[in-house]
């Protein structure tokens, strides 16, 4: 036995400590990052806060309903100045189905029949086939329901 007080490492205490031959050290934040914490799912978080998000489901229009909304971009495009709306539409959620309800406030700059589409004078493109309620502005501010699915 060994009168140091290390025990079987009395005998090598005190040597220096090696160096490593052809390479440098490895810093000390490489050093940590070996044993610091990974996901072994990685993704998996951001699925469960997927799933936990709640969508609403899409309401389809049907027929008449569409040919009211097509009358009340009409009247509305047919205005020599183009009042001041509020338009509600769905917004698909591209990961899972259903998605959410959007509205949006400002005058229309014109109605892409084409496409399809009403951009906003605020730039905001809305797909005709997913709006689902029209409001108006009257000349007292006051909003008035155009078109409304039920």
């Amino acid at each position: 036995m060994n009168d140091t007080g290390y025990g079987d490492y009395g005998d090598i205490i005190n040597f220096p400590h090696p160096e490593p031959v052809g390479h440098l050290r490895m810093s000390m934040e490489k050093r940590a990052a070996q044993f610091s914490p990974f996901a072994a799912l990685s993704g998996y978080e951001e699925a469960v806060l997927e799933t936990e998000r709640l969508t609403e489901e899409r309401i389809i229009l049907d027929e008449a309903e569409l040919e009211v909304l097509d009358n009340r971009m009409n009247e509305i495009m047919g205005m020599e100045e183009p009042p001041e709306v509020k338009i509600t539409y769905f917004i698909p959620n591209e990961r899972k189905a259903g998605g959410r309800y959007e509205t949006v406030t400002g005058k229309i700059s014109r109605i892409d029949r084409y496409n399809g589409q009403i951009v906003m004078g605020n730039g905001v493109v809305i797909p005709v086939k997913e709006v689902f309620l029209w409001q108006i502005r009257d000349g007292f501010g006051t909003f008035h329901m155009l078109y409304f699915r039920v």
